[in-house]
C-alpha cells in the first residue's frame, strides 16, 4: 500500500497532464514519419521519460513556492512525497530519458538534449526572467525533428515543421500561466506573460497558434507544388489553418473582454487543431 501511495504521488508529480499529451504527440508525428514499430517505440519512450524528467524537475524545485501558496494539489505541498524523492526521479528519468536516445543516434541524442537542458532551463532560472518563453520555443521547435532524426535516414525536419512546433511552443507558455498568475506574483516569479499581463499573453498565444498553423499550410502546399500534386493532407491543413483562425477570432474577443478560463481552454482547443493539423497533413515532415 506504500509503494502505491509514493508511486501516485510520483505520478501526479510528473505533471501528468503534459506528459501524456507530448508523449502522444511523439507518437502521432513518429507515425506520420513512417517509422518502424521499434524505432517508434523507442522514440515514444525517450520523450516521456524525458517529460517525467521535466514535470519532477518542476515539482521538485518548486517545492518551496508551492508550500507557500498552498498548492495542495501537489503531492510535495500534501506532504506526500519529499522533494529530494521527487528530485532523484527527475535525476533518473533524464538518464533513461538520455540512453534511450542514444539507441536512435548522435543526431536524435543531440537534439532531445537540447530540447530537455532547454526545458530544465525553464525550471531552473529562465521561468523567473523577461527570457521565459525561449525554453518553449526551442523545445517545441525540436519537436518535430525529434521524429525525422529518430529513423533509420535520420534529417532534421522541414522549416515549416519546426516553425508550427516552435509557434505551438509559445501558445502553451502564454497560456499555461494565465490560470497560475496571482499565485506566481506572490511568489516573485516574473516570467514574460506576469510582466505583459493575462489579456496580452492571451492575444499573443492566440497569435502564435494561428502562425503555426499558417506555417503548415503553406509548407504542405509548397510541398505538393514541387510534386505536382494537391492531395488531401494539403486540403487537411487549409482546414486545419481555418479551424485555428476560427477558435482563435472567437478567443480573441473574449480575451478582449476578460481572459478568464475560457479563453485558456479555447487556446487549447486551437492547440490541439494545430496538433492534429501537423500529424495529419501526409506529407514528409522533413519534406
Amino acid at each position: 500500500m506504500r509503494r502505491a501511495s509514493v508511486l501516485g504521488a510520483l505520478w501526479r508529480s510528473s505533471h501528468p497532464g503534459p506528459t501524456v499529451v507530448v508523449s502522444t504527440l511523439s507518437l502521432l508525428l513518429g507515425t506520420a514519419a513512417g517509422l518502424d514499430l521499434s524505432r517508434l517505440a523507442l522514440l515514444v519512450g525517450a520523450v516521456f521519460a524525458g517529460q517525467l524528467s521535466v514535470g519532477w524537475s518542476n515539482d521538485a524545485i518548486d517545492a518551496r513556492r508551492d508550500g507557500t501558496v498552498g498548492r495542495l494539489d501537489k503531492p510535495i505541498a500534501r506532504g506526500e512525497i519529499s522533494a529530494r524523492g521527487v528530485g532523484s526521479a527527475a535525476g533518473a528519468a533524464l538518464l533513461l530519458a538520455l540512453a534511450l536516445s542514444a539507441l536512435l543516434g548522435a543526431g536524435f541524442l543531440a537534439a532531445h538534449a537540447v530540447a530537455l537542458a532547454s526545458a530544465w532551463s525553464y525550471n531552473l532560472w529562465l521561468k523567473r526572467t523577461a527570457a521565459s518563453v525561449a525554453p518553449f520555443a526551442v523545445s517545441f521547435g525540436l519537436f518535430p525533428s525529434l521524429a525525422t532524426l529518430a529513423g533509420a535516414d535520420p534529417m532534421v525536419a522541414s522549416p515549416w515543421a519546426t516553425a508550427a512546433g516552435a509557434a505551438l511552443g509559445i501558445a502553451v507558455h502564454f497560456s499555461n500561466v494565465l490560470p497560475d498568475l496571482d499565485d506566481d506574483a506572490a511568489t516573485g516569479v516574473r516570467g514574460l506573460p506576469h510582466r505583459v499581463g493575462g489579456r496580452a499573453s492571451a492575444i499573443i498565444a492566440f497569435a502564435a497558434l494561428t502562425a503555426g498553423a499558417a506555417a503548415v499550410a503553406l509548407g504542405g502546399a509548397l510541398l505538393a507544388g514541387t510534386r505536382g500534386e494537391v492531395s488531401i493532407a494539403v486540403l487537411v491543413a487549409g482546414l486545419g489553418l481555418l479551424g485555428v483562425v476560427v477558435i482563435g477570432a472567437t478567443g480573441l474577443v473574449r480575451a478582449l473582454r476578460n481572459p478568464d478560463r475560457v479563453v485558456f481552454r479555447l487556446v487549447m482547443l486551437a492547440a490541439l487543431v494545430l496538433v492534429l493539423q501537423l500529424a495529419l497533413t501526409g506529407v514528409r515532415l522533413a519534406g
